[in-house]
């Protein structure tokens, strides 16, 4: 069922409502009804935006639209999945109007100069419930909004990139079905962010129906700089057989492969396979979550182009960490750091 859908649904059962007490909240629907010709979910969005803003909590609203009778007593499933879904649009729609995102950058290093290269961008909410990244994402996805938000990101990454040096890359999460939005070429017009600086990864596989479309749809992008990457998450030969027509420019792989490298004679041996298998396609070869100093010596040693992970430098919103990344890379000066904290445990990358 569509949002629209889903919107009109509410509003007939709010405007059917002929108790009197509720009078005050039908007219300031209908008027913003009137205000939005044709577009119901967004009257109904501008409705509990606005009581929000009265109550300050859109659940409160909810609650009051059921004491007064609003919805039956033995709320039907379809009508709470209705409710469940314009709570997450006015929850999205607040987020997106308020601008309550900020970006964190990871640096991503390459092995044989030891220096930084570029940064990965990962979204952060400045929220009240603390909900992670992937939470907020899925939630927008799942009411129609999740390319306005990934939009969103981007232009907040791109507005934080001007505090990193020029010569490094920004990496940009996005799904390919947000590559196929209209909006995408738009956006590095008005973006503060030449597009020969950008690598949009892929946060999901690409559906066979959108491959043809995806690419020509990316294509005259990357004539113009744009850089694409993929991860190493689906593996499957039909997934190798297109990541290859693909080109992409940048693979990266995570800790079910790089994993214990230095220990694991398998784990190196795939490694080593991937670096010859990236180099006849051109590809950078990225190692994500590099977490003890013995993987780092022997991921380089194999020729893997670049890392990142917590031990080369955590994902953090302060432009001063991010100025220090600027430094080479010392494995020997990593190993005395882990010496000094010896007894903690490595933590696990951030997704998104």
């Amino acid at each position: 069922m569509s949002v629209r859908v889903q919107a009109w649904g509410i509003i007939a059962a709010v405007l059917a409502d002929t108790d009197p007490s509720g009078a005050a909240v039908r007219q300031r629907l209908s008027n913003s009804l009137d205000q939005n010709p044709g577009v119901p979910e967004r009257a109904l969005l501008e409705y509990l935006l606005e009581t929000r803003r009265s109550d300050a909590n859109t659940v409160e609203t909810l609650e009051s639209a059921r004491e007064m009778r609003l919805t039956p007593p033995a709320m039907p499933p379809q009508v709470a999945e209705q409710i469940d879904a314009i709570r997450s649009m006015s929850r999205i729609s607040a987020l997106l109007e308020n601008q309550m995102l900020m970006t964190a950058f990871q640096p991503i290093y390459g092995l044989a100069g030891k220096s930084v290269i570029g940064v990965e961008a990962l979204a952060r909410f400045v929220s009240d419930d603390g909900a992670a990244a992937e939470l907020w994402f899925a939630e927008a996805r799942a009411v129609g909004l999740g390319a306005n938000l990934e939009f969103s990101a981007l232009g907040s990454a791109a507005i934080a990139a001007r505090d990193l040096s020029p010569d490094l890359f920004v990496s940009l999460n996005i799904s390919p079905s947000s590559c196929l939005d209209p909006r995408l070429p738009e956006l590095f017009e008005y973006i503060d962010l030449p597009i020969n600086r950008v690598v949009l990864e892929l946060t999901e596989s690409i559906a066979d129906e959108q491959y043809a479309q995806f690419i020509a749809a990316v294509n005259p992008l990357r004539d113009k700089g744009l850089r694409i990457a993929v991860d190493d998450t689906h593996s499957g030969a039909g997934a190798l057989s297109r990541m290859v027509h693909l080109r992409p420019d940048f693979l990266k792989v995570g800790r079910d492969v790089i994993g214990d490298v230095d220990n694991d004679g398998i784990q190196r041996a795939l490694a080593a396979c991937l670096v010859d298998f990236t180099g006849q396609i051109g590809t950078t070869l990225v190692a994500e979550g590099i977490e003890t100093v013995g993987e780092l010596k022997v991921l380089t040693e194999l020729g893997i182009d670049a890392g990142q992970g917590y031990l080369l430098g955590r994902p953090s919103v302060r432009p001063q960490d991010w100025a220090s990344w600027n430094t080479r890379l010392d494995a020997d000066g990593h190993n005395r750091q882990l010496a000094e904290q010896a007894g903690s445990k490595p933590q696990a990358n951030d997704a998104r």
